[in-house]
């Protein structure tokens, strides 16, 4: 063993460099499913930048120093507090804001946000193909793209509720097909693991596997 080692020792010094590169700076994360669409799609490969809000020792969640504050809008991966299942969310609600949706319209504070239709698409869903609303959603002065299944409407209503301290409400864009804040509750500011910057590269593995050389290089921000 100690042959070995030596013989290979530049090697696993850069195994063990790259492992703590990934942990505690920078990682990617692939887009398993659905619940971030329109923005995000099956096969996109995103950038996480890991120093965005805080600094944690390797291969933990013990935070030594905050970098950073989470904005409203933000794209973060995080611990599931319901599993530990690594998911990708937006946040939507910070620390101490009152919030609420009444069909599938959110309200921060009292104040409604703003809506305007996009397009209407033909998206999969329960196996099966349905109508999908594409939107902008506007709120507190920053605005992204999210996906509404009419016929799959399913959490439209919550609230009010105000967000825990050091806690963050999170939702999937494909509004009725996503496993968020809905179903797991707030998610506390240590399980956050980064933000996500932009999509790195992009395959349609549900189809042929070809490259989506359109989406390489998308910002997140």
């Amino acid at each position: 063993m100690t042959g070995f080692i030596r013989a290979n020792k530049g090697f696993l010094l850069f195994m063990l460099l790259f492992g703590v590169f990934r942990t505690a700076v920078a990682d990617w994360n692939p887009i398993p499913s659905s619940s971030m669409r329109p923005s995000l799609l099956e096969g996109d490969v995103v950038l996480v930048n890991r120093l965005a809000y805080q600094v944690k020792l390797p291969l933990t969640d013990v935070v030594v120093a905050r970098t950073g504050e989470p904005r409203r809008g933000d794209v973060v991966t995080f611990s599931s507090p319901h599993d530990g299942t690594r998911l990708i969310k937006r946040v939507l609600a910070l620390p101490g804001e009152r919030v609420e949706m009444r069909n599938e319209r959110l309200l921060i504070n009292g104040v409604e946000s703003t809506y305007s239709l996009e397009a209407v698409v033909r998206e999969p869903a329960d196996g099966m193909t349905m109508d999908a609303l594409r939107m902008v959603e506007a709120i507190d002065g920053r605005s992204h793209r999210i996906q509404l299944l009419p016929q799959r409407a399913v959490a439209r209503d919550f609230g009010p509720v105000t967000v825990p301290p050091d806690g963050f409400l999170v939702l999937g864009d494909n509004r009725d097909n996503s496993a968020d804040s809905r179903i797991i509750g707030f998610v506390p500011r240590h399980l956050l693991i980064g933000r996500a910057e932009g999509i790195l590269v992009s395959a349609d593995y549900q189809g042929d596997w070809m490259p989506r050389f359109e989406r390489f290089g998308i910002s997140l921000r």
